[in-house]
């Protein structure tokens, strides 16, 4: 077989044209001897094109990617080509326009099959429309997954070994993503090329890739610097979510859902901590969500995870902006062309005329630039990786003393002290089922005494992972008005 993408292909020859044994299971699931198996997908979708999607596909039918990689490759030139005699062309446009190429080339192919004799079956001619899509404008192999409403996070070891972590805490193995590992490396640097946002670049050169994918998706990825390309994404389930929401979920209960939305609405710093996949972004969203809907609000990340610009009936003033890596390039001055890192953004942030001033994460020297939105009333909040409250606290601590030797031991508590007004930590257990039950373990409320930190444990779960209120000191009352 060729690599020309416009040669014409016998479509019934191919594999993508056979038919296997109809699969009966209802997800994906762990790899046989054979190799990873995908049976019929859920029927429930996260968004509509996944429905869409869904009807095509036929999961008996094993897929030819490399015709689908060809055709993508064809489709992507003739689109640029076309987009590039057109002004002014917006998303849906594009997409219309990609759309028509794709049915065309394929329409072709079917042509030319049913002229050499050999009949093509609509439907089959159908899903490799719909798989080229998602190859040209998706995530390719990577699109059901995403699309997956039970999936959490996607990790992926090499083009052949695949990870899939449910929403329920449990594992599995998934499908590969690629037939090689350069193929993998090439569909990711695809991506990062296409990024809606901001062009970003995967190679030798820059082989850390952090990206935020059409429909709110992170991705990260590495390759160069490790035997074989990793990639790991990570999925947004709860977007529209409310502090109410997550004591449905059993993350607090109502005691702790009115303390806490009265500290959002008294305009006192939080800083939410927790490891990894703790579930720091989903509690700092609903925070937000308590805010007045004509309130100005700010939001830096690194990628954009809180997506409050995206839910303007509840914020109808939103600056959600987001780190910039640059070309990879250093300067003489050492930094890198075309970077916007957090810090200068933090700064440029003091000109939005804000109410609200949010970090997404701070894991490095930015947090100087967090005690700064913090000491300027914004009732500022910020997510931080920590094993517990009192960790959390710790954290930051660290990470000021690394912003130089101008800040000692000293001023960096008092930082702490006097910009932080609680800390909110997140724990998750595994509970007798074996699922994963997250939910918030402890509230440590913080003053600085002019010695050191004070912190006073407001609220602390037991064994039933529950947080119940423990002391609620008279200052702190008093500013709540409780």
């Amino acid at each position: 077989m060729t690599s020309d993408p416009t040669e014409v292909v016998n479509l019934t020859e191919l594999p993508l044209f056979t038919r296997t044994a109809v699969a009966t299971r209802t997800s994906v699931v762990a790899p046989s001897p054979a190799g990873p198996v995908i049976g019929r997908r859920s029927p429930r979708r996260s968004r509509d094109r996944g429905a869409a999607r869904a009807a095509v596909l036929d999961s008996s039918i094993e897929t030819d990617w490399s015709l689908v990689r060809r055709m993508r490759s064809a489709a992507a030139t003739q689109l640029a080509e076309a987009l590039g005699r057109r002004v002014a062309v917006d998303k849906t446009q594009e997409r219309e326009l990609g759309e028509q190429i794709v049915a065309d080339l394929v329409r072709g192919h079917i042509e030319a099959t049913n002229a050499a004799g050999h009949g093509v079956d609509r439907a089959l001619a159908h899903q490799l429309r719909v798989l080229v899509l998602d190859a040209l404008f998706g995530l390719g192999r990577l699109q059901p997954l995403v699309d997956n409403p039970d999936l959490e996070d996607i990790e992926v070891y090499g083009c052949d070994r695949t990870v899939l972590c449910w929403a329920d805490g449990t594992h599995t193995f998934g499908p590969p993503m690629a037939d090689t590992d350069e193929e993998l490396v090439e569909e990711i640097a695809f991506l990062a090329a296409r990024a809606e946002a901001s062009q970003r670049t995967f190679s030798p050169a820059s082989p850390l890739l952090n990206l935020r994918l059409d429909g709110g998706a992170r991705l990260a990825a590495h390759a160069w610097v490790s035997r074989r390309p990793v990639v790991v994404i990570r999925l947004h389930r709860l977007v529209r979510v409310t502090l109410a929401d997550l004591v449905q979920r059993g993350m607090f209960s109502p005691e702790l859902h009115q303390f806490l939305a009265r500290a959002v609405d008294r305009r006192m710093t939080i800083v939410v901590g927790g490891a990894m996949g703790s579930g720091k972004t989903t509690l700092l969203r609903a925070l937000c969500g308590e805010f007045d809907p004509w309130e100005s609000v700010g939001t830096i990340e690194t990628e954009f995870e809180l997506h409050l610009d995206q839910m303007l009936d509840r914020h109808h003033r939103v600056h959600a902006v987001e780190m910039r890596p640059g070309s990879g390039e250093r300067l003489a001055d050492g930094s890198i062309a075309g970077q916007v890192d957090l810090n200068e953004l933090t700064r440029h942030g003091w000109r939005w005329n804000l109410d609200r001033l949010i970090l997404g994460e701070v894991r490095g020297p930015e947090v100087m630039e967090m005690f700064n939105v913090m000491s300027g009333g914004t009732g500022g909040m910020a997510t931080v990786h920590a094993k517990s409250a009192h960790g959390a606290i710790q954290r930051l601590i660290t990470l000021s003393l690394g912003v130089g030797p101008q800040v000692s031991s000293v001023y960096a508590q008092s930082l702490v002290g006097e910009h932080v007004d609680l800390v909110v930590h997140i724990d998750s257990q595994r509970t007798e089922t074996g699922q994963r039950h997250r939910y918030v373990s402890e509230v440590l409320a913080v003053e600085y005494t002019g010695d050191g930190i004070a912190t006073t444990t407001v609220f602390a779960a037991g064994a039933d992972r529950v947080a119940r209120l423990k002391h609620l000191p008279h200052h702190l009352a008093a500013e709540l008005g409780l």
